[in-house]
């Protein structure tokens, strides 16, 4: 029982006197750098994860914009190469009084004099 006593008693001797030396006045001005220091460093892995999450957002957007300008291209190309064929030219000609030749085209043969 009293090893039990004597062993309460040194272990609350030993908390009170580290925590009052581990809080003392001096001994926190002696270490204000340090704390700065890591707060500082909180700040700064704070920024760095808004700013890798903003950073990955960014990504997913643009890559998204990607997709949607590549299935528009794919659009486009395929219109494209329907409006292209001769059929429809010939249907967008009609309008302005455009139609295909019924007769074959003349050659015309140019006369060439050699001077020698």
């Amino acid at each position: 029982m009293e090893e039990q006593q004597q062993y309460i008693k040194n272990k609350n001797s030993l908390l009170t006197g580290l925590g009052s030396s581990l809080f003392y006045y001096k001994w926190i001005t002696k270490n204000i750098g340090f704390f700065l220091f890591v707060a500082a460093l909180a700040v700064v892995y704070i920024a760095n994860g808004h700013k890798a999450d903003k950073t990955i957002r960014d990504i997913n957007t643009t890559a998204k914009n990607v997709e949607d300008m590549k299935y528009e291209y794919k659009t486009l190309k395929s219109e494209m190469i329907f409006k292209c064929r001769e059929d429809e030219v010939v249907k967008g000609a009609l309008p302005l009084g455009l139609q295909l030749p019924t007769q074959p085209p003349i050659y015309i043969e140019s006369q060439t004099t050699n001077k020698k």
